[in-house]
């Protein structure tokens, strides 16, 4: 596998999973152009992550039943579509039903993950993937920063239209840089039967299990801070506006760095060592933002520790379920991944309940909370029973 089409992995799942959070830093814009409430408002980021929460359900298992570069294609040229309808929608409900087809066709990133794990050499596997998941982490941190910058200078709608042009444009340059790529899945029953198996895949896959308890608390603890950070920073001492916000998300970049280190120590069978060292720098990053009320040096290293910390954990997860079935990559992704999205509702629900109760201690009490229910798990792991997992 040459490492243009790698890095071309990494381009296409960053832009695809960057059209998830363009939304966030523009409600107030969108609200007020559109005449709905603020509050209102948040209602597309609701569809869109709904969208996408079904679409790691019903879209991602088809990886292992369907040619594979026919099926991500088609995913981007829908996802264009579904862009340009967002850019054009002339009312909020038009806006909020394309931004969850938006969701929906945006699971081509996690389509694309199995199929880079399985074109790579099994000794190269974990360094593709971490390589590829860097993309996607890099797409989700600056996709805030790049959507306030233009729709400063151009309008909320050019940011849209500006996805959908680049959708169309990576789904051509994919339909020629990738090899056709059939799984031929034993499941009995069509696409329902394939549905089907993936709880089974859970109960029969101690593995997996392990796996998703750590993604959860992963995606719970990162959805913690990004969703409470905005409240901290807009309050005193800060004030800051929306534009210096959305820059915060580029500290959490460093995130990606780790993905590449995580897919290294997987080519090595040094998994559970790397997962105990990541889940140690979330604490450590939780423990930094504790003193986020009166240092912002202590705020932006957090963000960095912290991010270097999830991000790592979750590409060792996803590292490590890839080496169970091959013929059965995308069914675990979407146990995976469905499983981390529930967890990551939780984490920013629980958030914001505990900023409007007791403050920014609270926050660092809850986020730091799921960290520790990780690091106590790793530490009862049975390294003897599966010590490079």
């Amino acid at each position: 596998m040459s490492r243009r089409l790698v890095l071309l992995l990494a381009v296409v799942c960053g832009a695809a999973v960057a059209n998830l959070y363009y939304a966030q830093p523009l409600l107030d814009t969108i609200a007020g152009k559109l005449d709905v409430s603020t509050g209102l408002a948040g209602v597309v980021v609701t569809a869109t992550q709904l969208g996408y929460a079904a679409g790691l359900v019903l879209i991602v298992p088809l990886g292992d039943l369907l040619e594979r570069r026919a099926l991500i294609v088609r995913l981007l040229l829908a996802c264009a579509l579904a862009l340009a309808l967002t850019a054009a929608a002339p009312s909020f409900a038009v806006l909020a039903a394309a931004l969850g087809a938006v969701g929906v066709t945006a699971v081509v990133a996690q389509v694309l993950v199995p199929m880079a794990a399985t074109l790579a050499p099994p000794e190269e596997s974990g360094r593709v993937v971490g390589t590829v998941m860097s993309g996607l982490l890099i797409g989700i941190l600056a996709a805030r920063t790049v959507s306030g910058v233009l729709s400063h200078a151009f309008g909320w709608r050019s940011v849209y239209a500006a996805a959908a042009v680049l959708m169309l444009v990576l789904a051509l340059v994919l339909w020629r840089a990738l090899p056709r790529q059939r799984i031929a899945a034993q499941v009995e029953g069509g696409y329902r039967g394939l549905l089907r198996s993936i709880p089974g895949l859970v109960r029969e896959e101690p593995l997996l299990r392990r796996r998703m308890l750590y993604g959860a608390a992963g995606m719970a603890t990162f959805s913690v801070l990004w969703t409470s950070l905005t409240f901290l920073l807009t309050d005193a001492p800060y004030d800051y506006g929306d534009a210096t916000v959305g820059l915060f998300g580029l500290f959490g970049l460093a995130g990606a760095l780790s993905a590449q280190a995580a897919g290294r120590f997987a080519d090595r069978g040094r998994l559970r060592e790397a997962t105990g060292g990541f889940w140690a720098c979330v604490l450590l990053g939780w423990a930094l933002l504790a003193f986020g009320r009166s240092s912002l040096a202590a705020v932006i290293a957090g963000i960095v520790v912290l991010d270097l910390g999830v991000q790592g954990q979750h590409i060792s997860n996803q590292a490590a379920i890839f080496t169970l079935r091959p013929e059965a990559r995308s069914r675990l992704n979407t146990a995976y991944m469905a499983h981390n999205f529930l967890w990551g509702a939780v984490g920013s629900a629980g958030a914001a309940a505990a900023y409007a109760l007791a403050g920014w201690g609270a926050v660092v009490a809850l986020g730091a909370a799921f960290a520790v229910v990780a690091f106590l798990a790793w530490v009862r792991e049975d390294a003897a029973h599966d010590p490079q997992h």
